[in-house]
């Protein structure tokens, strides 16, 4: 399963997220669930710190990614916001393969 947690402030602003795992959809490598999902986060992370230049510390891992926003900014809530919604969506696709959790910081 994939896991991803979003990091919220005090503010219920979005600040950052945890995603990790595998969907176990189909076999490594072949699995359009992980690759949906793999996409999407590369694609908010860069847009975060290249596109943006918001300032994030970015952690990337054997089977995870962690961004964490340096300061709460309303652009950086609004990408993640829309990585969230994204993953809503996919995890409405291949129910049972993605857990969104949540967690205050």
């Amino acid at each position: 399963m994939i896991r991803a947690e979003f990091y919220r402030d005090g503010s219920d602003r979005l600040v950052g997220f945890r995603v990790s795992g595998h969907a176990g959809y189909a076999e490594y490598g072949q699995d359009i669930a992980c690759a949906s999902v793999s996409s999407a986060v590369m694609l908010t992370a860069n847009t975060v710190t290249e596109a943006f230049k918001l300032k994030a510390e970015v952690k990337v891992e054997e089977n995870e990614i962690l961004l964490r926003l340096d300061t709460p900014e309303e652009e950086g809530d609004k990408l993640l916001l829309g990585l969230l919604t994204h993953l809503y969506m996919i995890s409405d696709e291949f129910q049972g393969r993605i857990r969104i959790t949540f967690t205050e910081v």
